[in-house]
């Protein structure tokens, strides 16, 4: 059984219909934040209290937004209303660099298809 060949016109129709899906779902994302959020149990500075003899009774959960400026580490702390807010914004934040990638994987394809047939019609 021979395989058959796509044509041209149809590969770079549906490359541009991949590439306009991908445009259009950036215009879903939310507000977007590089960095962590960390939710942390702490012990006190009381030798005495439970949260040194007991792991499950340490003081907390505290939250704390953690990213990089100019490779120095920055930390928010958050609290837990706003906890919530920046762990959306991080996850919105991971979708964004993973449309970027698939936009410029197809902007390479169609701009070496596109090279290609400037060569061609010389």
């Amino acid at each position: 059984m021979a395989a058959r060949k796509t044509s041209p016109n149809t590969l770079r129709h549906r490359q541009d219909r991949r590439f306009r899906e991908a445009q259009q779902e950036l215009q879903h994302l939310s507000y977007f934040l590089k960095g962590t959020v960390s939710k942390r149990m702490m012990k006190c500075g009381q030798a005495s209290c439970a949260c040194h003899r007991d792991p499950s009774r340490r003081h907390g959960p505290y939250f704390e937004w953690t990213y990089k400026v100019q490779g120095k580490t920055v930390n928010v702390k958050l609290s837990p209303q706003a906890a919530p807010l920046y762990q959306a914004a991080v996850k919105q934040q991971r979708k964004l660099k993973v449309i970027l990638a698939r936009l410029e994987r197809l902007s390479r394809t169609a701009l070496a298809r596109l090279a290609k047939s400037a060569e061609q019609a010389r």
